[in-house]
């Protein structure tokens, strides 16, 4: 079954990943600004990374039929250092134009401080500015029900906000309902010691509905999976779902989401 993962690192991936991400149904990803596995040490690191995910990673996917579009911003993980973090965001309309670039991701918080909220607050106001879209990072385990509700408030403070045009990512059982209820797509990843697995997602479809969830792996340097939604498709078929459920989650979902950016076109 052809799919989209709405957020993954492809540039943690090898070539033979995408070759085989290819061969069992992949057709677009969508690659949000990230954590390099270290802080950078300058603005033009940055810069050289939003080159990366707007220039060499398109044309490294294109080699095997799948589209890849991105998010520009500043990773939790990169946030603590406001000032810093306003020299980065400084750059970041030039990238936002690109014809490849969906809005402004993947921001949020980790470890809910001061100074990421101070950031975040950046960012969320450049994104409304401009009337982009976002894609929100919540925080990991024992500080994940926290961070979410901080950044709904966050949200829901600012009458700008459209919640069609935002995802909550990283969702669990305990904060799912939180990001639905208030008009929020929830993404539900398929991370193996963090997050979810896709029988949880499984069960968290049949305890919600298929309704503005995004199922995606997050596949980056760390123990992860390119081909966790596929290994979705799979449970959802041994619990008996049928294809238009499976096929709603995997392709109509993504594209209903991503098809709000002017950038991004569905694969035909």
């Amino acid at each position: 079954m052809d799919f989209i993962d709405p957020h993954i690192h492809i540039a943690s991936r090898t070539t033979d990943d995408l070759a085989v991400m290819a061969k069992m149904g992949c057709r677009a990803v969508a690659e949000p600004a990230f954590w390099m596995g270290y802080d950078r040490s300058g603005v033009n690191s940055f810069h050289d990374y939003f080159r990366q995910l707007t220039e060499w990673e398109p044309r490294r996917c294109a080699n095997f039929g799948i589209d890849h579009y991105s998010w520009m911003g500043i990773n939790a993980k990169e946030a603590e250092d406001v000032g810093f973090s306003r020299e980065v965001i400084a750059e970041l309309p030039s990238f936002l134009d690109r014809p490849t670039v969906l809005g402004i991701g993947e921001i949020g918080l980790h470890k809910c401080t001061r100074n990421e909220v101070a950031t975040l607050e950046l960012l969320i106001d450049l994104a409304l500015s401009r009337g982009e879209m976002m894609v929100f990072h919540t925080p990991h385990l024992e500080d994940k029900y926290k961070g979410t509700r901080m950044i709904l408030d966050l949200l829901r403070g600012d009458r700008r906000v459209d919640p069609a045009r935002v995802c909550i990512d990283h969702c669990e059982e305990h904060t799912i309902r939180l990001a639905l209820e208030e008009g929020y797509w929830a993404g539900v990843t398929l991370y193996p010691v963090t997050k979810a697995n896709p029988r949880r997602l499984v069960d968290l479809v049949e305890m919600v509905g298929p309704d503005r969830l995004l199922a995606n792996s997050s596949a980056d340097w760390g123990p992860s999976d390119p081909l966790a939604v596929p290994e979705v498709v799979a449970s959802m078929r041994r619990r008996g779902h049928p294809f238009s459920t499976i096929h709603q989650l995997v392709w109509d979902n993504p594209v209903a989401f991503l098809g709000q950016s002017a950038h991004f076109h569905a694969p035909i």
